[in-house]
């Protein structure tokens, strides 16, 4: 089925704003039951339970970690879009420490998602997450 554009749109943006505000719970209640998450660094997980469990453990060392969106498109139910993965300067100044991903969703109705893909490179993101550390960033405690 295809689904209005205004509604994809606003599904996403709602998507962005509950990431953005690091309820990594609620973001895990946007995908559907049966929701695929592909993180092609850390796996497959399928159902709303798995991806849960994976976001948590994920994110926990890093809730200071921000995701600023460049841009986004969409096609019918699919969204493509570019959200940075940014860590604060740990000294409080405008040193860069981010990464590039492109995330591709899928948009299945009712303001969920069947369909999750994170396409980025593991190797930047450990140097990124390497530097800010050096710097003086703390990963929490978990």
């Amino acid at each position: 089925m295809k689904f209005d554009r205004s509604e994809v749109e606003a599904a996403y943006q709602n998507f962005v704003r509950v990431g953005d505000s690091g309820d990594w719970n609620a973001w895990a209640d946007l995908h559907g039951e049966d929701g695929v998450w592909l993180e092609h660094h850390l796996g497959r997980f399928e159902g709303r339970e798995a991806i849960r469990k994976a976001i948590l453990e994920v994110m926990a060392p890093v809730p200071m970690m921000v995701f600023p969106v460049e841009w986004h498109v969409i096609e019918g139910n699919r969204v493509v879009y570019y959200p940075w993965q940014v860590m604060p300067d740990p000294k409080g100044g405008n040193a860069d420490y981010r990464f590039g991903c492109v995330t591709i969703l899928e948009y299945a109705g009712d303001g969920l998602f069947s369909y999750q893909e994170d396409l980025y490179n593991p190797r930047e993101g450990q140097d990124v997450i390497k530097r800010w550390i050096a710097a003086g960033g703390k990963l929490a405690k978990v």
